[in-house]
């Protein structure tokens, strides 16, 4: 059967996201001690403490779910997992496409830890507080959602961020244009249409300052070609090519998450399943929402390795 393993974006961490992989397992303790040196921060305390609101700052939040998830391919790997041998393709959602390049050996641990934590940073510079927003559009198509992002943006900017499936896109911009196109989107027959609790508006062109942080970060960094192609979020299509990856990676700041895309085309790849690997089950439920064909599964504690490992 082929498969993808595919990696959480923002949202999914949670206090404790990991501990029990580190207390089982000694390569999944590496991965967090060896994080914790490339930031020279306890990045590991912020997850395993008690401070909701520390986890969920971009520059910590980031780098987390992507130890989290490099967790769990290590301890996998211990066990004779080989990626290019148990998956296809991987993917992963906005800082998730990180993940997954690290997974397929495009970036080394540290870098790629180094890498997300200036990502969050620069995100966080990129908009002054308060100017920026983001908003969950539920009920509408991707189609309306655009159309509706046009009609009362003005002067400003508002365009649709993430493509969910399944009728839920976020949409990002200035936080009055958010706010119009939030209440047009009711108008025009949203279920729903809340405001997130987002300290910046991603995936927007209000993000060109930390997309050009990326460009140069990115190039100063050493890349392999991945050892599976890696579907990437602003284009839905895989690709294997390293300077193609450091582009997209770039655009991706300020383009769109096109995950319903993404999922979508799996199945003309070959690809019958997916395996969530790392924090909570976002991108599963998403998955069977756009594609019930596909099986789904999530790894990201010691009785899903377990589970895991038995299904092969």
């Amino acid at each position: 059967m082929s498969r993808a393993f595919i990696f959480p974006g923002q949202g999914s961490q949670y206090l404790g996201m990991g501990k029990s992989l580190a207390d089982n397992f000694d390569a999944a303790r590496l991965v967090f001690e060896e994080i914790d040196d490339a930031l020279n921060h306890k990045l590991s305390a912020v997850m395993w403490g008690e401070s909701e609101g520390d986890l969920r700052l971009t520059a910590n939040a980031q780098p987390a779910l992507m130890a989290h998830s490099m967790a769990v391919i290590r301890v996998l790997e211990t066990g004779g997992l080989k990626l290019a041998e148990h998956a296809s393709h991987v993917a992963g959602h906005s800082l998730g496409e990180y993940s997954a390049l690290c997974a397929a050996g495009t970036f080394s641990l540290a870098d790629t830890a180094r890498l997300l934590r200036l990502r969050g940073e620069a995100m966080q510079r990129a908009v002054p507080v308060g100017l920026g927003a983001m908003a969950a559009i539920l009920g509408l198509e991707i189609d309306v959602v655009k159309s509706v992002c046009m009609e009362v943006a003005m002067d400003e900017t508002v365009i649709p961020a993430n493509d969910n499936g399944g009728g839920q896109i976020v949409i990002s911009g200035h936080k009055g244009a958010v706010e119009r196109a939030a209440e047009a989107a009711k108008e025009a027959g949203a279920r729903r249409a809340l405001l997130l609790p987002v300290s910046a508006p991603f995936h927007c062109p209000l993000m060109q300052p930390a997309a050009q942080e990326m460009a140069e970060a990115l190039s100063a960094v050493l890349m392999n070609d991945p050892i599976v192609p890696v579907i990437a979020n602003v284009v839905a299509a895989p690709i294997s090519d390293t300077a193609q990856i450091k582009s997209l990676l770039v655009e991706q700041v300020t383009g769109a998450v096109r995950w319903r895309e993404s999922v979508a085309g799996m199945g003309a790849l070959g690809i019958e399943s997916v395996v969530e690997i790392g924090a909570g089950k976002v991108l599963c439920g998403m998955v069977r929402r756009i594609d019930k064909s596909l099986s789904s599964m999530n790894i990201q504690d010691p009785d899903h390795i377990d589970a895991y490992s038995a299904s092969l």
